[in-house]
């Protein structure tokens, strides 16, 4: 058995209690894990309204909240390698983004709107004050990272600490392309086309990989990512990041991230390669501190005991 297999696992973590309230719907933690929840035992699935979408995920662990965020296009299952750890002395909350998983999919909205990382952080604002978290650390994947940057941003009261893997700022790349960048983010621009123009190459892509797949995870990944209402989601995210989180990102350059901020990238990731990663976010925030990891894009299940190594030190800093 593969070790990441086997740290996925693990005995099954006492989740904690929470008191149900409003629109949340939490599942009890003695019914039979089904779908996503399946890969973190002793968590408890969960969805809730917030106002702008119905957010899904899972909670689970003891202790001090932290906020976990994927990437695109995967869901909130990125994070089932690193979950069992840190769930030891923290508890994990760990959500699909609107648009992606199992979370709802909003109308585009005017200029992408409703797909803005502006949005997306608000959702998470109000799931973690659902669970009685006023104050929390966040760690963000990709663009999972990017709607955690935002948050800290526009909530600085909210984030205590932040966490950013292998991503450097959405403004800093649009305003500084190269063919390095075109070359190794082809998507970056590919998605922007008008829809239905990427959203039907994306599902007929997705559609192979499906034939193709063995694997559980890889199973579970593309149940979503394959579904046109999710890519059509994940299209207007891209989308987004190109207009309305442009200008949100222009109107707050004089901003810097207060809290401590960790960047953690990829030695195998183009992201390093072509860019000085830590100086870009140094100039970003106040408190910035970070290292590449012997892994590629997809730290949390390539390096998993690294990035867990890694968060730890920032939550215990």
């Amino acid at each position: 058995m593969d070790r990441r297999e086997l740290l996925r696992g693990v005995t099954a973590l006492a989740g904690a209690s929470y008191v149900m309230s409003g629109s949340s719907r939490i599942l009890d933690a003695q019914e039979p894990a089904a779908g996503p929840a399946r890969f973190f035992p002793g968590f408890k699935p969960f969805r809730f309204d917030t106002t702008g979408a119905t957010i899904n995920g899972v909670v689970g662990g003891q202790g001090p909240p932290l906020l976990l965020l994927h990437g695109a296009p995967q869901t909130h299952i990125s994070w089932r390698l690193v979950a069992p750890k840190l769930a030891e002395e923290h508890t994990l909350v760990i959500p699909d983004l609107r648009g992606y998983g199992d979370s709802s999919k909003p109308p585009d909205g005017e200029s992408h709107v409703n797909y803005s990382k502006r949005a997306m952080a608000l959702d998470q604002v109000e799931v973690m004050k659902h669970f009685g978290f006023d104050r929390f650390p966040v760690v963000g994947h990709d663009r999972g990272g990017r709607v955690a940057q935002r948050m800290a941003l526009d909530h600085p009261e909210k984030v205590t600490k932040l966490a950013v893997l292998d991503i450097i700022p959405t403004h800093y790349l649009y305003t500084h392309v190269t063919i390095e960048f075109v070359q190794a983010y082809f998507h970056w621009f590919n998605y922007l086309r008008p829809a239905p123009g990427p959203e039907n190459e994306l599902k007929a892509a997705g559609e192979a990989q499906k034939a193709r797949a063995t694997s559980e995870v890889q199973l579970e990944y593309l149940r979503t990512s394959a579904d046109p209402a999710n890519i059509h989601a994940m299209c207007e995210d891209y989308r987004a990041g190109a207009s309305i989180d442009l200008k949100h990102d222009e109107a707050d350059l004089s901003k810097k991230i207060a809290c401590p901020l960790l960047v953690l990238w990829g030695e195998r990731s183009p992201m390093g390669r072509i860019y000085d990663v830590l100086t870009i976010w140094r100039d970003r925030g106040t408190k910035v501190t970070g290292k590449a990891l012997p892994g590629g894009h997809n730290l949390q299940e390539d390096v998993p005991e690294q990035v867990i190594a890694e968060i730890t030190m920032l939550l215990k800093a």
